[in-house]
């Protein structure tokens, strides 16, 4: 099924008689869903409003985030979550969608600083498990009153109701950028590194370590934005702040973008075998929660809150980890019955969730199994 306008989208999902896997441009595969039949959102397309002056975008859900990237590129303009293209890590072809985007949450090295996706939408029009078109929000910031359904859609995995339109706020593309590079940290003065560096107020906006880097020794990166003489002097000063160990400066915009492209998509884990798992954390306790892991890769982003780990198949990342504040999801692998996708949620949270999805799609056709 491929509706071509929001009412048709409305019409399908009123008249489906099962459960749908909705898919965007088919960038993950749908093997977590508990359904055949397949919902595709790409020929809702097109961006309806943008306004450079205004720093809004209003655009269709199924439009390709590579078309919505180089409208604002045009602009001097950038989408600031900065979202991970999951091609090369999950082995498939297609094209993101800024719906898959929105509805994932998915947010990249940049949200430390500049917030998650959730943060940058301001409306959103959707259909229901009903078949009912939905709106809330706006095209600029204000207040909100009443239900957050900007906010609840982002993140709910197409489980509450099909996207059919997003209003976003978007941002300048900096003057100048720099990467402050150290070597040779293990994975605890790494975090100690990032930690020191994102409380400075050199406003870092990107802080990942690898302890297998490109040249397959460790290092850290943390990266600058701004005005050319503002990052040239928060560089020097971030430079001198870690003067003990081994580090360096690149300023070069292609090795910059090329880097932090190779933390975003994760491609230190392209083209191995294995299961992916996203940890998030403690930053504090990213080294110890890596060490129980015990894992083939990993990658931390987000000054160590955020754990990429690659681990053999079938692989239970969360009975190595143990109990700890935050959660585990499993990105990339077969379907596993005993080893759900997402976080199992405390009782209360979960009785809650399963209350929204049955009040936004009561027969439970939208996604099923993903959530479970």
């Amino acid at each position: 099924m491929t509706p071509k306008t929001e009412a048709e989208l409305a019409e399908v999902i009123a008249g489906t008689q099962g459960p749908i896997c909705v898919r965007g441009g088919g960038t993950r595969p749908g093997g977590h869903v508990e359904a055949e039949t397949v919902l595709q959102t790409a020929a809702l397309s097109g961006i309806t409003l943008y306004e450079p002056g205004a720093l809004t975008l209003v655009v269709q859900a199924g439009t390709p985030l590579q078309d919505i990237e180089k409208q604002l590129t045009d602009e001097k303009q950038r989408l600031a979550f900065e979202p991970i293209d999951y091609r090369g890590l999950m082995g498939t072809s297609g094209q993101s969608t800024i719906g898959g985007v929105m509805a994932t949450n998915t947010s990249g090295p940049r949200r430390i600083q500049a917030g998650a996706a959730r943060d940058f939408a301001l409306g959103v029009r959707f259909v229901d498990g009903t078949g009912t078109v939905l709106k809330n929000g706006g095209r600029v910031m204000k207040n909100v009153t009443g239900y957050d359904l900007v906010k609840l859609l982002c993140g709910s995995w197409g489980t509450l109701g099909v996207l059919s339109e997003v209003s976003l706020k978007v941002q300048p593309i900096p003057d100048t950028s720099a990467c402050i590079l150290i070597n040779g940290l293990t994975n605890q003065q790494a975090v100690d590194a990032m930690s020191k560096a994102l409380g400075s107020p050199f406003e870092v906006t990107g802080a990942a370590h690898a302890p297998e880097g490109v040249d397959g020794h460790p290092v850290t990166m943390l990266r600058i934005e701004g005005f050319e003489k503002s990052v040239s002097y928060r560089a020097a000063q971030l430079k001198d702040l870690f003067g003990a160990y081994d580090v360096s400066i690149e300023t070069t915009p292609e090795k910059l973008s090329a880097g932090w492209k190779w933390v975003r998509d994760v491609e230190l884990m392209h083209g191995l075998s294995g299961d992916v798992w996203r940890i998030s954390c403690k930053p504090s306790d990213g080294p110890e929660l890596a060490a129980r892991l015990k894992a083939d890769k990993t990658l931390f982003d987000w000054g160590g809150g955020l754990i990429w780990a690659l681990l053999p198949e079938r692989t239970d990342a969360r009975a190595r980890l143990g109990e700890f504040a935050g959660h585990a999801t499993r990105v990339r692998g077969a379907p596993l019955t005993n080893i759900p996708m997402f976080h199992p949620e405390p009782a209360a949270l979960a009785t809650l969730s399963k209350s929204l999805r049955l009040k936004f799609d009561p027969h439970g056709y939208l996604n099923p199994g993903i959530m479970d």
